[in-house]
């Protein structure tokens, strides 16, 4: 159990012994240990036991509150407190002016302002530390809150997370923090308002709005109730409604066996809900370690599992990738944020990184040293945002990260290879010295998603957005991209320019394109990736495949067509190059370069000479905007950021076009060149509506995407599917999956004598082997795995 320290609770200081000295003479009923109506017969010392373990984890411990950054971090909580008690004004409808009640998240907001006093009270080197004045304007607005809006009774209006996660998971940090200096009537009240708020039922089905990182943020205010509450039916219900969240997931919210993560039915959520999933159970884990109500489902080893498989792929240098943030892409600047933090890619990873840190208490020794290793290797790394200097963190997340950053572990560095992630329509490529990350839409993954008044032009997020990171790039979507970006022109994307509205498809936005074919194949290091795009509120539809290799990212396009009377673009790239950025654009025979960034490689479609770049257009541009314009939320500031765009030009309403080019992250203009210059480095094998194949001589690599049954290089198959080969020496080893998911059988051949079949997946059955050539029947599921065969040729 975690060493309590007078650094998180000060009961025993002089000074806090005089603050509850002033709460006695305010509320007489101080001196009740616990609250009424709760179980006589619970034993009080590990209910104790379990709440001062709650406050080390939310206020930390072991830590100098004189050195820094906890000093500096301390001051400002105390600044911050100071400020909000002053401008404290009770009325009917709010507890501070323009902070009103309705909508709800006046409420929360407002609970929010009290942890703050509450914390510069409990907490040393705040300047505010057991100030009993700030203590009774503490209890003051609770008692407010409890009366006008957060009671047992109250109607519940407006966002329904406001009252059921938002308002009590504060509260009951607060109750925890006071909880001698409450007494009986208070802490009742609290208690029984998250009784009413989040009723038993919530808790009993897992559907609707209590799955996946909901239903974790659900339990741990129950948990907390039933620990500062003294209800030991309270705990063990949090406890055994966590099981639901374990195991893997084949539709709808939660973990997939790939390491998907969906929340909202059909969004693609690894970074924000993910990240409060993975956080929250860190907490609940550790907090009930070792009590009556210990968590030993032995399902949890998936959670603890998935810090590698789900989360660990998309972290970069400390930022978590944007295709699975959602809509909180679009928050930056919030409104009435007192400390004015920017919630950017760099913003999500750290809470993440955060996250894995309190997991980790509880994983095995194996386990939380390499999770250590991965940290510490991040805080090295992340020079955007350093991670130790971080302002969303408290001084107990600061002082969890800084003993991992002190500690043994060697830094782990940024791990090279392939993640395809079927279930939600997300792949990451990584090589040394770059990343890449791939977004797509689906029947199953939607375009975007948008709601209470964010992201309303998210619309081409899913549209083969393909993001790149390279050493001394990691601030690329970070520094006023979003609010600034052409929404008609993220990078990767193949669009109709037909003029969305806000919130194109409805408030939570656009239904799912009605298309099964997105996924591919991948050997862990290499990938074939596929999506068959239908446009946003367009006729757009177009056959777009990325060709994941060792220094590069080709790209192909075939079968664009759109029918909308306006021009279909393909966004080649659109790279920000900050404040009047200057780095230069240079083009050559079949190649540009952008300094400092990297560059791109345009082939012929034959594969015959470099002048692929033909219809290449670009354009250099400064944008301007606001948060405010894609979040109701964010600050109305503005702000200009300047823009590098290459993009392919398939005219109005095409019948047919198609593109080609290669991404080569951090590659330099005589790379570029080369490349161009060399016809035999690669041959595109086709790009055509119904099949995409290339084939890479150097590397032993050929790889298709079969959008209909087809032929190419001597590989067949017999329906839709993704196939990649690798030739080294005298093996070869097929991998293919059925993107589709249809579940249906299909056939795989290859026509090249084979000696023999070394070994092959279950669901792969040799038909023939020899001479003739190899034939394998794939029994495929309707997962979108990949199955493999390795061969003796």
């Amino acid at each position: 159990m975690p060493v309590w320290s007078r650094r998180t609770f000060l009961t025993t200081t002089s000074a806090a012994a005089a603050a509850a000295a002033a709460v006695l003479a305010l509320a007489p009923q101080a001196q009740a240990a616990t609250a009424e109506g709760t179980d006589a017969d619970s034993d009080s010392a590990e209910f104790e036991t379990l709440r001062r373990r709650w406050l080390d984890l939310q206020l930390g411990s072991g830590y100098d509150a004189a050195a820094e950054p906890y000093a500096s971090r301390l001051a400002e909580t105390g600044t911050l407190a100071r400020g909000f008690r002053a401008a404290m004004a009770p009325t009917a409808t709010t507890l501070w002016p323009g902070v009103p009640f309705d909508p709800p998240a006046g409420i929360t907001q407002s609970y929010g302002r009290l942890w703050t006093m509450t914390q510069a009270y409990v907490q040393e080197g705040t300047g505010s530390t057991g100030d009993p004045a700030l203590l009774a304007d503490v209890l003051r607005g609770l008692d407010h809150l409890s009366e006008r809006v957060y009671r047992s009774g109250a109607p519940r209006y407006g966002n329904w997370w406001e009252w059921q996660i938002g308002s009590p998971r504060i509260l009951m940090d607060i109750v925890a923090a006071l909880h001698p200096l409450l007494g009986a009537e208070r802490i009742a009240a609290a208690c029984a308002a998250v009784d009413h708020f989040v009723p038993d039922v919530t808790l009993g089905s897992y559907t609707g709005t209590s799955t996946g990182a909901n239903r974790v943020d659900l339990c741990r205010s129950v948990a907390l109730r039933g620990v500062l509450g003294a209800s030991p039916a309270k705990i063990a219900l949090a406890r055994d409604a966590l099981s639901p969240v374990f195991p893997y997931v084949t539709k709808g919210d939660g973990l997939y066996a790939d390491g998907s993560f969906v929340q909202h039915t059909w969004v693609a959520y690894s970074g924000t809900y993910g990240q409060v999933m993975l956080d929250g159970l860190g907490r609940l884990f550790t907090l009930l370690a070792g009590s009556s109500w210990a968590v030993i489902d032995p399902n949890r080893q998936i959670i603890l599992d998935s810090v590698e498989r789900a989360y660990a792929p998309f972290l970069y240098d400390g930022l978590m990738m944007d295709s699975v943030n959602g809509r909180a892409i679009s928050r930056g600047y919030l409104k009435g944020d007192e400390r004015q933090i920017m919630r950017s890619d760099h913003f999500h990873g750290q809470g993440l990184i955060a996250a894995i840190a309190v997991l980790a208490g509880g994983a095995s020794p194996a386990e939380r040293d390499r999770w250590h290793a991965r940290v510490k290797g991040w805080i090295e790394r992340d020079t955007v945002t350093p991670i130790l200097e971080a302002r969303q963190f408290g001084v107990a997340d600061l002082a969890r990260l800084r003993a991992i950053a002190d500690g043994p572990a060697p830094a782990a560095p940024e791990p090279t290879g392939h993640r395809l992630f079927a279930a939600m329509d997300r792949a990451v490529h990584r090589r040394p010295g770059w990343a890449a990350n791939i977004s797509m839409a689906s029947e199953r993954i939607t375009h975007y998603e948008c709601g209470n008044g964010e992201n309303p032009r998210g619309w081409h997020t899913g549209s083969g957005m393909l993001s790149w990171w390279t050493k001394g790039q990691g601030g690329q979507y970070t520094d006023w991209f979003w609010p600034t970006v052409d929404p008609y022109r993220l990078p990767g994307t193949t669009v109709s320019t037909k003029r969305l509205a806000d919130r194109a498809g409805g408030e939570w936005g656009a239904p799912r394109p009605a298309v099964k074919w997105v996924g591919g194949v991948t050997d862990g290091e290499f990938a074939a990736v596929g999506q068959h795009l239908k446009g946003l509120g367009s006729t757009l539809e177009a056959r777009k495949s990325w060709f994941c290799a060792a220094d590069t990212v080709i790209c192909l396009g075939a079968g664009i067509t759109a029918k909308d009377g306006v021009p279909v673009e393909t966004i080649v790239d659109n790279r920000c190059l900050g404040e009047g950025g200057t780095a230069a654009l240079t083009t050559g025979d079949g190649w540009a370069h952008l300094a400092g960034h990297g560059g791109w490689v345009f082939p012929r479609p034959g594969g015959a000479g470099p002048d692929g770049a033909a219809d290449l257009r670009t354009l250099r541009e400064d944008r301007t905007g606001a948060w405010s314009d894609i979040n109701t939320t964010s600050s109305t500031e503005r702000r200009t950021r300047r823009y590098q765009t290459l993009w392919f030009d398939h005219g109005t309403d095409p019948a047919d076009a198609s593109y080609a080019y290669l991404l080569m992250p951090g590659a330099g203009v005589r790379t570029l060149a080369a490349r161009a210059a060399d016809p035999g480095w690669l041959r595109i094998l086709a790009n055509r509506a119904e099949l995409q194949a290339v084939r890479v001589p150097s590397l032993g690599l050929t790889a298709a995407n079969y959008w209909r049954a087809g032929t190419v290089d001597r590989l067949t198959a017999s329906a839709p599917a993704s196939v990649l080969l690798r030739r080294t020496g005298t093996t070869a080893t097929l991998r293919t999956a059925e993107p589709m998911r249809s579940g249906q059988p299909y056939e795989l051949r290859w026509d090249r004598p084979v000696r023999a079949v070394l070994a092959r997946d279950a669901s792969v059955e040799v038909l023939a082997a020899g001479t003739g050539g190899l034939r394998l029947r794939i029994t495929p599921g309707t997962a979108g795995a990949g199955h493999r065969c390795d061969v003796l040729m």
